[in-house]
């Protein structure tokens, strides 16, 4: 079965978790140091907080602004559930918004819409690694003094406008999970380029323990904390940070490929009845993954793939239909809706063979031209 993801590593990563092993230092240390430094270089950004996941880079960001319970945050309900976890466990209420059919992004006049006297934050997920319209959002939020906290969870190495993601809004988060452009195993970022709340940020990821106690990891009065806000132990390990810094030496070839298997899927695609191929900015996009809106049988389409050793998902279901999250659903979200009976991911990965790609696209064209 090919299946819909999956990370590309080899010994370099093996062997840079050999020598944080022969440290012996393997939780928070120099080598996350080092990898955020890369990241910052990499992003244009003043700074960047590594984390252990991408949904805890989301909570201390939106902790960190003070975003609290009786706050609202604007969200799309099409992204992964960690994203409303992360809002709720902050004690704040999520607002769904609607998305861009042709995009899957946010929809930016319904977010203007939805904004109340209790809005304190929005939320626009880049969609598969394109951007949303980060201008427009700008515009909108900045004159009410609405924070935009982005979550670019599937969006690192992506630009908007030549910039890259990261450097846009008020803070980003991104992941670094096993299937994200590069992996660190686990692991996630906040970005950003206010100093103090970074500062914040870097003592929440660790207990809430002050600057004074990265003394500790300098061998400086090693016997010296003070715990000085409310935090977490969210920090990264070296272990992490260690493939993070492998995986980031290959980042070019690894968004150079899957940009290529996506404009080779976009224009076999684009000739079938049926499908609508999403909009792609191809130049500034790190594509995460492949998504396409089968107006008709996309669940029957799902089923005839398996039987060709291909494999499928839906990302995602949308938030405001799961049990959890329905007392916060709007009366109607009709466009993420009609999104959610269509979209189907199909596989999409460094490590995928020419041929793995001809059976994917060949599988598709079967169950279409069966239909017709």
């Amino acid at each position: 079965m090919i299946p819909v993801s999956k990370p590309s590593m080899g010994n370099e990563e093996l062997e840079a978790v050999g020598k944080v092993f022969q440290t012996g230092w393997l939780g928070l240390g120099s080598t996350v140091f080092d990898f955020e430094n890369i990241l910052k270089d990499y992003l244009g950004v003043k700074n960047v907080i590594a984390v252990n996941t991408g949904t805890s880079a989301i909570h201390i960001a939106l902790d960190a602004f003070g975003i609290s319970a009786g706050d609202e945050v604007i969200v799309p309900t099409m992204t992964f559930a960690a994203t409303i976890q992360a809002i709720l466990a902050t004690g704040a209420v999520p607002v769904f918004c609607e998305i861009n059919s042709d995009t899957l992004n946010v929809d930016v006049a319904d977010i203007e819409k939805r904004i109340t006297a209790k809005t304190k934050a929005i939320i626009p997920v880049h969609y598969c690694g394109q951007a949303c319209d980060m201008d427009e959002l700008l515009a909108i939020a900045r004159p009410k003094g609405i924070k935009i906290i982005e979550d670019a969870a599937h969006a690192f190495g992506s630009s908007y406008k030549g910039k890259k993601i990261g450097s846009l809004g008020d803070a980003a988060c991104f992941s670094f999970d096993p299937i994200k452009t590069i992996t660190c195993g686990e692991g996630g970022a906040v970005t950003l380029n206010d100093d103090e709340i970074a500062e914040k940020i870097r003592r929440k990821r660790i207990l809430g323990i002050d600057k004074d106690t990265w003394h500790r990891y300098r061998n400086e009065r090693t016997w010296f904390y003070q715990v000085t806000d409310i935090g977490y132990r969210y920090h990264m390990s070296n272990i992490n940070a260690a493939i993070g810094i492998e995986q980031f030496k290959k980042i070019d070839k690894f968004i150079e490929r899957k940009r290529e298997i996506t404009m080779r899927y976009d224009k076999e695609f684009r000739t079938l009845p049926g499908i609508k191929v999403l909009s792609n900015n191809y130049a500034e996009t790190a594509q995460f993954c492949y998504i396409l809106r089968v107006e008709n049988g996309r669940d029957e389409l799902m089923n005839f793939l398996k039987t060709k050793g291909v494999g499928s998902g839906v990302h995602y279901i949308p938030n405001h239909i799961q049990p959890v999250f329905k007392k916060f659903s709007p009366d109607a979200l009709p466009i993420t809706d009609k999104m959610a009976e269509q979209i189907i991911t199909l596989p999409l990965y460094y490590d995928m063979t020419d041929s793995d790609v001809e059976l994917v696209l060949n599988s598709v064209k079967e169950f279409f031209n069966a239909k017709s």
